[in-house]
């Protein structure tokens, strides 16, 4: 038996290429809009936020765009990132199920976002920009865009969720040493935040709070522009590096995928990886299950309604058509802070919509039951948002040990938590609990959608 447990492709196999894969689908996903004409939105109403490249990618029709080569630079310093056969979880497991996870931990700053990160700066320094701004939930964000300017000579500045600012100090402090300004959201430096503020002194603070805190820094400055982590299509895009790779690294596994899992709370690690696998699924020439999940407290695809939405709680970004809890909707503090999203990718949205992947809910008790037992298997602490996708992995396999079925399984470990471990701490404290999301909130927040969307 072959007893390689890792993947790894030479640096010179890196993928040189993002895929985008709009055109690919069936139909293309509805456009953003213009919150006051309701029309679609241009490159002007976007370019207060955005350098043209990135504008430029985020309508794209064409099906792959070239990586630049000093972004494939910066890339190298982790890239390609390895596949590993999780052959010490199925023992522990007991399943016929052969387990795969793609680890995107090995980054500078840990997790997978640097992969949209750097191109993001790149293109903004290319333009002549002096600084970005953007928002941070759980800190991995926000660490990889200080990480990225740093490379390209940007100032930075980080809104941070006041609940993960709090819980994961860390973070912050990462943040700061890669030279970056950090606050936590909601601060009273902001319009929006003093908003909040004054109606709830104690909030605990939202993505979308925090978007739109960075977004009217940035629109107030034209030497400044906004970096978004997760959500849009150019972001999306950039982490289909993921699984270009993973498509290779099956090759040398000699392996295909029944079975891809993704944690969900914006889209973006969930889309890099899967994107690829849908389109050769699309193509025929494979035929995985694609399953997101995402956290019980903030289950936008599952409880969310699919309509337009703003991307903010200010509601200063476009609309878009996205599964969404509403605007409004202010998570309870779980510890996948990069999870606490009220809406979902409109990639990501419109095909679900299409019926070409399926969505569950995990309860945070469980995904970090899934973290403990999977690092004491493979040797990795997952950072809280892929436990998500280790609990339903887990969940699969146990199913093939009750069925004999010999499912592979690929899911994305898309990043470690050695900055997250008082959140393992009051878990395995017995400290940890389940937050109930009522049906009442989730109507009370869709009430405030936008007029002409409910």
């Amino acid at each position: 038996m072959d007893t390689r447990t890792k993947f790894v492709l030479d640096e010179s196999e890196m993928p040189r290429q993002w895929y985008n894969i709009i055109p690919d689908l069936p139909s293309p996903p509805p456009p953003a809009l213009h919150p006051a004409t309701l029309e679609p939105v241009g490159p002007e109403d976007l370019a207060p936020l955005f350098p043209a490249e990135l504008i430029a990618q985020e309508v794209t029709t064409e099906r792959y765009v070239d990586i630049p080569e000093e972004v494939l630079e910066v890339y190298r310093l982790w890239r390609p990132s390895p596949l590993f056969r999780a052959r010490r979880l199925e023992k522990a497991l007991g399943t016929p199920a052969r387990i795969y996870y793609k680890y995107e931990g090995v980054s500078p700053v840990g997790s997978h976002k640097p992969n949209t990160a750097v191109p993001q700066a790149f293109y903004n320094a290319r333009e002549g920009v002096r600084r970005l701004t953007t928002e941070t939930g759980a800190g991995q964000w926000g660490s990889s865009l200080a990480f990225a300017c740093a490379q390209f000579g940007l100032e930075c500045e980080v809104w941070q969720v006041r609940a993960s600012y709090d819980q994961k100090p860390y973070r912050r402090l990462m943040i700061e040493t890669f030279g970056a300004t950090v606050h936590p959201s909601p601060s009273p430096l902001t319009a929006s935040g003093r908003k909040i503020l004054e109606a709830a002194p104690d909030s605990p603070g939202s993505l979308g709070i925090a978007i739109s805190e960075a977004v009217e820094v940035a629109a107030g400055d034209p030497q400044t522009r906004y970096a978004l982590g997760s959500v849009l299509n150019h972001v999306l895009l950039h982490q289909t590096i993921i699984g270009e790779e993973a498509l290779r690294q099956f090759e040398l596994a000699g392996d295909t995928p029944d079975l891809i899992v993704g944690c969900t709370g914006g889209g973006s690690n969930f889309g890099g990886l899967v994107f690829p696998f849908l389109r050769e699924k699309l193509a025929g020439r494979i035929n995985p299950v694609i399953r997101a999940v995402e956290p019980a407290a903030c289950p936008s695809l599952t409880r969310g309604k699919y309509t337009y939405d703003y991307g903010d709680t200010a509601g200063l970004t476009p609309l878009m058509k996205m599964h969404t809890l509403g605007h409004d909707f202010v998570p309870d503090p779980i510890h996948a802070g990069g999870l606490r999203y009220h809406g979902m990718s409109p990639l990501v949205s419109h095909i679900y919509e299409l019926g070409l992947i399926e969505a569950v809910a995990k309860p945070q008790s469980e995904c970090f039951a899934a973290g403990v037992q999977f690092a004491r298997a493979e040797g990795i602490v997952p950072a809280p948002e892929p436990t998500h996708a280790i609990a339903a992995c887990i969940e699969e396999a146990l199913r093939c040990k009750e069925t004999g079925e010999e499912k592979v399984i690929l899911t994305a470990v898309c990043g470690h938590a050695h900055l997250d471990l008082p959140a393992y701490g009051r878990y395995l404290a017995g400290e940890m609990e389940d937050l109930e999301l009522t049906s009442e909130r989730i109507e009370a927040a869709l009430a405030t959608l936008p007029e002409h969307a409910r």
